[in-house]
């Protein structure tokens, strides 16, 4: 999809020619990082955060789908849920397991989406459930799932602001395999 109001995804003829490097690969590939590409700068400075946040988190793969995927519910991204069904997806996760995220599952999910509902509400985890988070899997990973959910508030909001639409291909998957 290509940019038609002046705010959404630009294609590759209005692409910046100072972020001509990035158009390849990450922020080429996703109406997002298309829509963010209108600030050469921002979308520049986002990309060592989101390599961190999505690709070397120590939530981990799976871990990190559960955050996103609440995340995503929570502020009401149609295109944050529908990408990261997919990706769930790609990684073996269950069509079972991603539903449970929209209410209050057990265990280890149950633990993060209470994480990321209290980050939401409150701007902070309360004690007893950083204890929780830490004692389960590590001071890193709390640090990691709270900086998810702020880089997924942050992208949420700008997608919902300009009305971005889920890219055809993940748009394609989710009407050919709905939940």
């Amino acid at each position: 999809m290509t940019d038609t109001t002046g705010t959404g995804p630009l294609g590759d003829g209005a692409w910046p020619g100072e972020i001509a490097d990035l158009r390849d690969g990450f922020a080429g590939a996703l109406n997002i990082y298309r829509t963010m590409a209108h600030h050469p700068e921002l979308l520049r400075a986002w990309a060592p955060l989101r390599q961190h946040v999505v690709k070397d988190s120590a939530l981990g793969p799976e871990r990190s789908e559960i955050v996103i995927l609440r995340t995503g519910v929570r502020i009401g991204s149609s295109y944050e849920w529908a990408h990261h069904v997919s990706r769930a997806r790609a990684l073996g996760m269950s069509d079972e397991r991603i539903v449970a995220v929209l209410g209050q599952p057990e265990g280890e999910d149950g633990l993060l989406v209470r994480a990321v509902d209290a980050i939401i509400d409150n701007q902070r985890l309360p004690a007893p459930l950083e204890r929780d988070l830490a004692t389960a899997f590590g001071k890193k990973v709390v640090f990691d799932l709270i900086a998810t959910v702020g880089f997924y508030l942050v992208l949420g909001t700008i997608l919902r602001t300009y009305n971005v639409l889920v890219d055809d291909e993940i748009a394609a998957e989710l009407e050919a395999h709905p939940l």
